[in-house]
């Protein structure tokens, strides 16, 4: 409703327009009276409705105004010196309270601004997207924005567009992010520092390079100066993108510039190096750092701890960990973590343990993972008493074993043939609840199989199948080694068989076990058919697999065909450094030393090995065979490595001389 100036119009004073008698109504207001005009019903209808009011100054219409756009800030003009000191606007609350608890947020943002006849202005959109309350609710500030976008003659300005690329790119929505910067795009607004910063850091969060460079250009083409953070942000876009030469380009320009890179420019540079698996790099790019005269931070320490773990320099770990203790830098738990588990897999207990010892001293508490790290390496380790001392320790400190922890006690106690106490921690964990894996079953399997008792690791394997645990190749590995050393050929290749059908892989270690067994079976033919199906499937021969084959041929007094398969898998690439090694140790072990000689001779005449460390090899062989007197003759002759000459020519005196005189 709107108050209107009260001018009578002529129409007022005429009975052309109102025929009918003028009729007095009282509204009271002190002692004076207005006369109020009745017109006739088909007039009314056709004319507006008038209210007259004791004032004659005014009347009140149903024609209302026009809405009015509102600001986030009371305008208090002059008074405000600093915009620190602006008031927020009441109605941001209010428009709050409807984007936050309103379920229909459109309908209610629609009624509200029509009862109240408002608008709100670009400016307060822009204020209302960047606002605390609405983090975290992308679905919402979506909402908002494209409802603000419908009101009448309304453009959002480039604020409203970097808040919400912005909001969006923290739970990484990237359809919606390069949905809304092709409307920016579009728009054709001038870019501002500040907006061109908050873009880059945004789009480089999430990887994305084409609308990176977009910006760059808009910055340049708007004639905006590149700072430090813009620099940074933008080579951090690149690393995540994966483009590290494009990001090493940048670096060097900063380094020639005015705007020299800091800590953060080399930890990002460092971070994209350790990324692409470009560690040598990283550890260049650290010392450069150094040289600098820039101190490197927790976080270059961490980052480059991980890549160094990940590649397995276990020395490196420990080397950027004492960096850290010297330099007193904060050395958070996850690098404990590394260090000791980089330790660990060294087979260095011990020394974990003392990392350890030193993390408890500076206040930092250990974790499951790191206890169940040193429990499992002092398992492996064969220290299974200091194992479980550290289990209850453990325990005792409050922490609570998960099926990893079990899991790594009961491989331990069934490696170090504790087997009993293993079966009772397996009882415990069904118990109690706790998930028994794959890995559960896979130790006891392998523990009652190397203690003869294969049908209790059978039924261990039906009752893991029937319980919906899916073997692994380890599994049915560790199921076909028991059946094959306690001669029970038949049940390991029928569970080869079923290994395949199920589509689990048959690794090399899969056909070693069974070649070995059938080669100590006489069964040569059918080991030969298992090493030809393994070569064919592509899979490389293992030192193992290699040792299995040559010796097991050796000993049915094939080794002639032994050389020539060997010889066949050197245009394969596959150069089998040990095996001839092996061959000579096993037929000297079962006295078999003519053979010996022919193939140390044919070794030799291949080209195959030096020939004096074929002789070194064999009279080691010898030794170790018991056979002392052999070994001194070929220790003091010049077998192998001396040459005899007849006339003019020169032989080479064959290692078959040894067993002819």
């Amino acid at each position: 409703m709107r108050k209107t100036s009260l001018r009578y119009p002529l129409f007022l004073a005429s009975n052309h327009y109102f025929p009918e008698r003028l009729i007095f109504c009282s509204y009271i207001n002190g002692s004076s009276k207005l006369p109020l005009l009745a017109p006739s019903a088909e007039v009314a209808k056709s004319l507006p409705i008038l209210f007259f009011c004791s004032n004659s100054r005014y009347i009140f219409t149903n024609s209302l105004p026009p809405p009015e756009w509102i600001e986030p800030f009371i305008d208090v003009s002059d008074l405000v010196s600093t915009p620190k000191e602006l008031k927020t606007s009441p109605w941001v609350d209010r428009i709050l309270r409807i984007l936050v608890d309103s379920p229909n947020i459109e309908s209610s943002l629609d009624d509200y601004c029509r009862t109240y006849l408002i608008r709100l202005s670009p400016n307060f959109v822009a204020f209302i997207l960047r606002s605390p309350e609405l983090s975290g609710k992308s679905e919402i500030i979506l909402r908002f924005f494209y409802w603000a976008k419908k009101q009448k003659n309304y453009l959002h300005k480039l604020e409203s567009y970097v808040s919400l690329i912005e909001l969006l790119s923290v739970p990484g929505d990237v359809d919606r992010v390069r949905s809304i910067y092709g409307e920016l795009k579009s728009m054709n607004s001038i870019m501002t520092a500040s907006a061109s910063n908050s873009l880059i850091k945004s789009f480089g969060s999430l990887g994305l390079v084409e609308e990176l460079l977009w910006v760059w250009r808009q910055m340049k083409d708007n004639s905006i100066e590149p700072s430090l953070y813009t620099y940074n942000f933008l080579m951090n876009g690149l690393v995540n993108s994966m483009f590290i030469e494009s990001a090493e380009r940048v670096f060097e320009v900063m380094e020639s510039g005015k705007i020299q890179p800091d800590i953060v420019t080399y930890n990002t540079m460092i971070k994209g190096y350790c990324k692409s698996g470009k560690t040598h790099e990283a550890i260049e790019k650290f010392r450069a750092m150094e040289a600098s005269k820039l101190e490197p931070d927790k976080v270059t320490y961490l980052t480059l701890l991980q890549a160094c773990y990940s590649e397995g320099d276990f020395s490196s770990c420990l080397s950027l960990y004492h960096g850290m203790e010297e330099k007193g830098l904060e050395i958070p738990p996850h690098a404990y973590t590394l260090v000791i588990g980089g330790l660990c897999k060294e087979g260095k207990s011990v020394e974990g343990y003392c990392v350890f010892k030193n993390m408890i001293q500076k206040g930092i508490k250990p974790n499951v993972a790191i206890y169940t790290t040193l429990i499992d390496s002092y398992s492996k380790n064969g220290k299974i008493e200091e194992a479980m001392n550290l289990f209850e320790r453990m325990k005792d400190e409050g922490f609570e074993p998960d099926e990893v922890t079990y899991g790594v006690i009961v491989n331990g106690l069934c490696k170090n043939g504790r087997l009993e106490e293993a079966l009772g921690y397996f009882k415990f964990c069904k118990d109690n609840r706790i998930a028994v894996n794959a890995v559960f079953y896979s130790s006891l399997i392998d523990g009652l199989g190397k203690t003869g008792r294969v049908k209790e690791a059978e039924t261990y394997f039906e009752e893991m199948v029937n319980n919906g645990c899916t073997p692994d190749s380890y599994c049915f590995n560790v199921l076909i080694d028991a059946f094959s050393k306690h001669g029970k050929l038949e049940e390991a290749l029928h569970v080869f068989k079923r290994m395949e059908d199920e589509g689990c892989d048959q690794t090399v270690y899969t056909y070693t076990i069974l070649i070995d067994g059938l080669f100590k079976a006489h069964r040569n033919e059918e080991a030969l058919k298992l090493w030809d199906a393994m070569i064919d499937k592509g899979i490389t021969p293992s030192s193992a697999s290699l040792r299995a084959l040559s010796t097991g041929l050796c000993l049915s007094g094939k080794v002639t065909r032994a050389c020539k398969i060997l010889d066949e898998l050197a245009p394969l690439g596959i150069l089998p450094e040990n095996a001839f090694e092996d061959m000579i140790n096993i037929l000297c072990k079962v006295g078999r030393v003519e053979q010996a000689c022919k193939l140390a001779d044919g070794i030799v005449d291949r080209g195959r090995e030096i020939p004096g460390r074929v002789r070194t090899v064999f009279i080691n062989a010898l030794r170790k065979a018991g056979n002392a007197d052999l070994a001194i003759k070929l220790m003091h002759s010049k077998i192998g490595i001396g040459y005899d000459r007849l006339g003019s020519i020169k032989r080479r005196v064959k290692f078959r001389t040894l067993i002819d005189n």
